[in-house]
């Protein structure tokens, strides 16, 4: 029997039925996307996954700020010091943002008003601009020279460690954060701080 036949044969909404079902199937063995999407707490807590997130790097960030303006040496100072800020160093063997971090830090300490930080990223620039200026195109009076820069008072630094265990069906990971504020004039550290997380995590199966 002839296709057209069989079609002439078939009704309309059968035919139309067999056509949805045709391009429902097709349409859900073809790639997903995320096509719809809202906001959400970015202070939620929410493990998803083993992996470090932001809810840890928030947690261990607001703790070493506290300490930090609390320090003595820094909530006592006569004037804020000055600060230079190192990339939190990434001692562990997962990808941790710690720019970010190490941003996330610099940002509340300064909005603080207990420190200042000098943009030692930014030097490069700013050198730059000090050699246009001395050139033809800048007025006089607005013109910026060398000479006028602050010198840093601090250093703050700092590193992120991590240990992982797994015990049967049981995963147990543990971080630390170590922040440490070093003098320029006498090399020693005024200031330190530790923020310990551990988390658990259970293996489950698949699909369950």
């Amino acid at each position: 029997m002839r296709l057209n036949t069989v079609l002439h044969t078939v009704s309309r909404p059968v035919l139309a039925a067999v056509v949805i079902t045709a391009l429902l199937t097709a349409s859900g063995c073809g790639p997903k996307a995320f096509t719809k999407g809202e906001y959400d707490d970015p202070t939620r807590v929410e493990l998803l996954d083993d992996k470090f997130n932001e809810s840890d790097m928030q947690q261990m960030a607001d703790t070493v700020i506290k300490a930090m303006v609390a320090c003595d040496y820094v909530g006592k100072a006569p004037k804020p010091p000055v600060v230079i800020v190192e990339k939190v160093q990434n001692r562990t063997e997962e990808h941790i943002d710690t720019v970010s971090m190490t941003d996330k830090i610099r940002t509340a300490l300064i909005k603080s008003g207990k420190v200042r930080f000098v943009n030692k990223p930014e030097r490069g620039t700013i050198e730059e601009e000090y050699q246009y200026n001395e050139g033809p195109n800048v007025a006089a009076p607005t013109a910026k020279k060398r000479g006028k820069q602050i010198g840093a008072d601090y250093i703050l630094s700092g590193a992120m460690a991590t240990n992982v265990q797994q015990v049967g069906n049981d995963k147990f990971i543990y971080y630390k954060l170590t922040m440490n504020l070093t003098n320029m004039d006498t090399s020693t550290i005024d200031c330190t701080e530790e923020r310990e997380l551990r988390k658990k995590y259970r293996k489950r199966s698949v699909g369950l």
